[in-house]
């Protein structure tokens, strides 16, 4: 048994989308910057078992409402990194 936050897993899935047209830095350290901000704001979503992890991907995927709040923390957290990055260089 293993304890998981699903969160995690629906902002990766929506990532991409997300910022696809996004003038942003889609580079690794950006993009984990952006999703430890999106997830600092999101509330968690923790299963233990395989079968809760299952009820937390349908949410995600069926709830309009729960996936509009994701993607928009991912926006909001996009924007900080843009203008904020980790790095020396802005790659694209």
């Amino acid at each position: 048994m293993q304890l998981k936050n699903c969160m995690e897993s629906a902002v990766a899935n929506l990532l991409d989308d997300a910022i696809k047209d996004m003038d942003i830095c889609k580079c690794e350290r950006c993009r984990y910057d952006i999703q430890a901000i999106a997830l600092n704001h999101l509330p968690p979503r923790y299963a233990v078992t395989e079968e809760g992890e299952v009820y937390a991907r349908i949410d995600e995927f069926f709830i309009s409402q729960y996936r509009a709040d994701i993607i928009l923390e991912i926006i909001k957290a996009a924007e900080i990194v843009s203008r904020n990055p980790n790095h020396d260089m802005k790659c694209r």
